[in-house]
């Protein structure tokens, strides 16, 4: 799963340069597409992350205060795509640079944290058909 994870990062981060791009150009069509291209991968990968990683992690709480500023954080994402692809391209610096310390947080924090704290029994549950497909 944390590898399924960083690759759909990876993908959501192409994203992010493409609303950058579209907001540097003021183009307001390509900051539309890009942000619904956004959405369409940030929402499976959030349900999986809140419904598997986070839902495990949160169990401890060493990780609920963080786990639950993460969901915030995804909850505020959509916002700003929202109002993106509503037209307003002055919500793309404050996305991109969201996105960017969200991604980080996760990386090098949560997922690491998660490799050593989880217990298999806890993985497997992560690892369910249902979290694991597109």
């Amino acid at each position: 799963m944390i590898a399924k994870l960083s690759k759909e990062h990876e993908d959501i981060a192409a994203c992010a340069y493409r609303l950058t791009a579209a907001h540097r150009d003021g183009d307001v069509e390509a900051g539309r597409a890009a942000a619904h291209e956004l959405a369409g991968k940030l929402h499976p990968h959030a349900r999986r992350e809140e419904n598997g990683v986070f839902a495990e992690m949160k169990k401890d709480d060493l990780f609920t205060e963080h786990i639950e500023e993460l969901c915030a954080e995804h909850d505020e994402l959509d916002r700003h795509i929202d109002a993106i692809v509503a037209g307003d391209l002055s919500h793309v610096p404050h996305l991109v640079l969201l996105l960017k310390s969200h991604i980080d947080r996760e990386e090098n924090g949560l997922f690491p944290s998660a490799l050593a704290y989880l217990s298999d029994d806890q993985w497997e549950s992560i690892h369910s058909p249902t979290l694991m497909q597109d």
